[in-house]
């Protein structure tokens, strides 16, 4: 049933992105009146087609699901010798340069339109978000040494404004592919006797992060993490925790005298003592208590863990960010253009192999993620469509022969010499461009297993 459901919303997923992607480049063609002699979804041998429309365009669905393609009246694959002046003026090749562009242009721009508009209907319904307050930090990490301590609400980085963890990631990520330092505006809880709330700015180095770093968690590496609740006990289930006394309510203050600073910390204490007693001090109502408590000791995913089962709150404080339409419209955009920009120097950054190649996903990767935002809800799939829209257009407009961006590079050269790529540079870019796509595909296929095996 998993496999179903991964494979249910990698297609709808896919498709959706191929069908406007194909759409860009038949609904300028159409507007430049190049006729389209077929729209596919899917490549190889059509399987099933339906002609409609004045030029009886086939519509049709091909054997092969990754891909499709729009194809015109185009001389180079076509006899045109026998063609009326009226249809020839429809021909392809015939189309002024500018035109030729738009047409090619026209497909990673209408995944890029995607992309704004489904950022910017998940602005204005609201996207739930960790608020991005953070967690006791190690006295080693830069953050520390910054001058942070836990607790503070981070507001903006370098005067753009934040309001949730994933903007923080965000621009903090971007800071490290420039190699620029970040100044974080925090809040912090005053705790003298007047209270409410002071505001302040601390430096964070990033100096110790590298690009490669990015495809881990680098801001734990920093010391940023998200505040979590503090360690008081939910339910309390027949087990180790029941049979010591616990109960559903209590306070953990520390754990053999080491202080317990929230409720990830007690369960991840709690997972790293199989066996092994431990000495639970803590508040229940207006009293102390102390209590000891072994956890069970038992297996998962072949690392031996302990377990009191007890369920503890871990979910972090939550904000729901939403906007005006047009405010929501400028701030898919901007996403949008963020992303590509940051798609493009990752890209480079593999090049030059200061980002590992370990970053390139195939269909398997991709299929799974799709399969794993759908269980998630309905904003983390779409969020999911319009990245992958991104990174569909951003790779399309590539300067390799076969791709979009490839016939660009054509016609521009053609701008700047006054005439067409001979027909012999044209056989072998695209050799070269098949060659290098084909490399792509083994490393992303090689990464996918390495991914799906460890």
């Amino acid at each position: 049933m998993n496999l179903l459901h991964t494979l249910l919303a990698f297609a709808v997923a896919l498709g959706t992105l191929v069908v406007v992607h194909e759409l860009g480049h038949y609904w300028v063609a159409r507007l430049c009146g190049v006729k389209v002699l077929r729209f596919s979804v899917g490549m190889g041998r059509v399987i099933y087609s339906r002609r409609f429309g004045r030029d009886q365009t086939e519509w049709a669905l091909s054997i092969l699901p990754l891909g499709g393609y729009v194809k015109m009246l185009d001389a180079r694959e076509q006899d045109v010798s026998d063609m009326s002046a009226q249809d020839l003026k429809r021909e392809f090749t015939r189309q002024s340069v500018w035109r030729r562009i738009a047409i090619v242009a026209a497909g990673p721009l209408a995944n890029f339109i995607l992309a704004i508009l489904l950022f910017a209907g998940l602005f204005m319904h609201g996207i739930p978000e960790p608020v991005p307050k953070l967690r006791p930090m190690a006295t080693q990490t830069a953050a520390y040494q910054a001058g942070l301590r836990g607790g503070e609400t981070i507001t903006a980085i370098n005067g753009v404004a934040v309001q949730a963890w994933s903007e923080v990631r965000w621009e903090l990520m971007q800071h490290v592919l420039e190699k620029t330092p970040a100044r974080l505006d925090v809040e912090r809880i005053n705790k003298g006797v007047s209270g409410g709330k002071l505001l302040d700015s601390v430096n964070l180095p990033l100096d110790s992060i590298s690009s490669k770093d990015l495809e881990s968690d680098f801001l734990a590496k920093l010391g940023l993490s998200l505040a979590r609740p503090p360690a008081m006990l939910g339910k309390v289930m027949d087990g180790p925790a029941m049979q010591a006394g616990l109960q559903k309510g209590d306070l953990i203050l520390d754990v053999n005298d080491v202080p317990i600073k929230d409720g990830l910390a007690l369960v991840e204490l709690v997972r790293a003592s199989p066996g092994k007693p431990l000495s639970l001090h803590g508040i229940r109502g207006q009293s102390e208590f102390r209590i000891q408590v072994t956890p069970d000791t038992l297996s998962d995913n072949g690392q031996t863990i302990g377990r009191i089962k007890v369920e503890v709150p871990l979910a972090p404080e939550m904000i729901v960010v939403s906007d005006a339409p047009w405010t929501a419209i400028a701030k898919g955009a901007q996403k949008t253009w963020d992303t590509s920009a940051m798609t493009l120097k990752m890209i480079g950054k593999m090049i030059v192999g200061q980002v590992s190649w370990k970053n390139i996903t195939g269909p398997i990767t991709i299929a799974d993620y799709a399969g794993q935002t759908a269980k998630v809800g309905l904003v983390s799939y779409l969020s999911f469509i319009a990245f992958i829209s991104i990174s569909l257009g951003v790779m399309n407009l590539l300067p390799i022969p076969v791709l979009d961006g490839g016939h660009l590079l054509y016609y521009s050269l053609e701008i700047l010499t006054g005439r067409p790529v001979s027909e012999r540079f044209g056989e072998i870019a695209q050799r070269a461009g098949l060659g290098i796509l084909m490399t792509l595909m083994i490393v992303a296929a090689f990464n996918d297993i390495v991914r799906l095996m460890f």
